[in-house]
């Protein structure tokens, strides 16, 4: 009897045990606040980022174009109408007719609230542009203004250019897919450019009595004072590649022959 007794109380004690434990974890339940934050907000106060190294950054959510940069392009003209002219007298070498770009100033903008792949880009680079031309032949403005050719021969092995310098600012809108746990992306961007020309020149390289001389003519040979066009970059890592094409001819109406200048080329350094 004695022992039955024993074991109806052992029992008692654990069914009251169980019970206190199950009322106290209810209770504990119950009690618990539910943070009623957006989880981007609470991450990008969160210490760890600061174990992201590069690439996509959800705690630093900047867009950032390409643009800035030192880009090498070959010169080109297409669309030729020398109607007027008995010759095609800017007929050059395309491997020696070439633009240095410097672009020194970048501003981007991002168009996404919560992602950085898709923005604008714009900013303010220095074109360098020149055709090598057939080396006895460069052009001269007549009073009129019309641009005709001119034949001059020093030596044998003279050089003749035709070169212009001009302000440039471009207006793209920047794709870009991330790729490789978005540490690199390829990108993609297109839309306008305007260029302002500051200078333009023919000159004529050559050598007498072993020195070298040089026949360098400044004008602006009925050239637009402003240029605009389209302008296509594309890329990925290391390789960057670029074209632009004016959308009207490389001379004032009626001044020279209606050629439209096409360059393309690469980026070799990055800002």
């Amino acid at each position: 009897m004695a022992r039955n007794t024993y074991c109806i109380r052992l029992v008692t004690g654990l069914l009251l045990l169980a019970g206190l434990a199950g009322g106290t974890a209810a209770q504990t339940a119950d009690t618990l606040n539910p943070i009623r934050k957006k989880p981007e907000k609470l991450l990008r106060n969160s210490p760890v980022q600061q174990f992201t190294q590069g690439g996509f950054n959800f705690w630093q959510d900047e867009f950032s174009g390409h643009w800035a940069g030192v880009d090498f392009g070959f010169n080109t003209l297409v669309n030729t109408d020398y109607t007027g002219y008995d010759t095609e007298f800017l007929h050059h070498d395309l491997r020696r007719s070439n633009s240095l770009f410097v672009n020194l100033v970048q501003q981007s903008i991002g168009l996404q609230r919560n992602r950085n792949t898709i923005g604008l880009v714009t900013g303010v680079g220095l074109q360098l542009q020149s055709f090598r031309l057939d080396r006895n032949t460069t052009i001269e403005q007549t009073a009129s203004g019309r641009i005709i050719p001119k034949t001059l021969y020093f030596q044998e092995n003279q050089k003749s250019k035709f070169s212009m310098a001009y302000l440039t600012a471009p207006l793209l809108l920047e794709f870009q897919i991330p790729i490789n746990h978005y540490e690199n992306r390829l990108y993609l961007s297109g839309g306008m450019f305007a260029g302002l020309r500051i200078s333009s020149h023919t000159k004529i390289k050559y050598r007498l009595d072993k020195k070298k001389e040089k026949l360098k003519t400044p004008d602006d040979f009925s050239l637009h004072k402003y240029r605009y066009g389209v302008m296509l970059r594309t890329g990925y890592r290391w390789v960057n590649l670029f074209c632009l094409y004016d959308l009207h001819p490389l001379f004032k109406k009626e001044m020279g022959p209606e050629v439209t200048p096409f360059t393309f080329g690469f980026t070799f350094v990055s800002f």
